[in-house]
């Protein structure tokens, strides 16, 4: 099905009132991680760049990454969501605010990492594959993108739900964009990629349980 502009910036205009109303306010002792990273504990002790904390929504894996003594640059299309990082992080120097389907306010081989969670799951395939191209242009040679995504198996939270616009994007009731991946989804966008890490599992953060893909993949360039 051809997606019209109108139509996708309709998607992109419901994403930020939703994400802004989600994000309204909250503070620092309220924020809670659970273990994701861990195994990727390495590549994060070792990485002297600035992490990119792509889509940090309340702060989760900046939290995360702060209690580890690591640089972070939390950003997120929500102006809530950044204004309650400032907040609830002051010791942050420097916080993004953008919509990353028009691209990443980042130079050339800015970073080592950039983590992604639950924030690529939104967008047409042309889309996916700019926004992807765009962490590549940002990443380092042997950089690594780590990131969770939503399963086609994750009913409780809306696989399968919606009328389906292009394979496993969904357009919800309310206009939003929601994509499921499976695993011939990862062979087809990161077709030039190196496969570090790519398991399907079970996430237990909210009232029921979330079914999603973990992953971390090289660039290679």
């Amino acid at each position: 099905m051809e997606i019209d502009d109108d139509r996708k910036e309709e998607a992109i205009q419901k994403a930020n009132e939703r994400w802004n109303k989600v994000h309204s306010h909250y503070n620092r002792n309220q924020i809670k991680y659970d273990d994701w990273l861990e195994l990727f504990g390495s590549a994060i002790k070792n990485c002297q760049t600035p992490i990119i904390d792509l889509g940090c929504g309340s702060g989760n894996d900046t939290l995360y990454l702060i209690e580890r003594d690591k640089k972070v640059i939390p950003c997120d299309y929500s102006q809530n969501a950044i204004q309650n990082i400032q907040k609830n992080f002051p010791e942050i120097e420097r916080t993004e605010c953008f919509d990353m389907s028009k691209g990443l306010p980042f130079e050339d081989s800015f970073t080592d990492i950039i983590i992604s969670d639950l924030s690529l799951h939104y967008f047409t395939e042309e889309k996916t594959f700019e926004i992807l191209e765009e962490i590549k242009r940002v990443l380092k040679p042997n950089g690594i993108l780590l990131f969770r995504v939503n399963s086609v198996r994750d009913v409780n939270h809306g696989a399968g739900e919606g009328t389906e616009i292009e394979p496993h994007l969904y357009e919800t009731e309310d206009g939003r964009y929601k994509r499921f991946f499976d695993s011939e989804d990862f062979k087809k966008f990161f077709a030039n990629w190196e496969e570090l890490f790519l398991h399907e599992e079970t996430m237990g953060r909210y009232e029921l349980e979330k079914v999603l893909w973990r992953g971390a993949f090289k660039v290679n360039k």
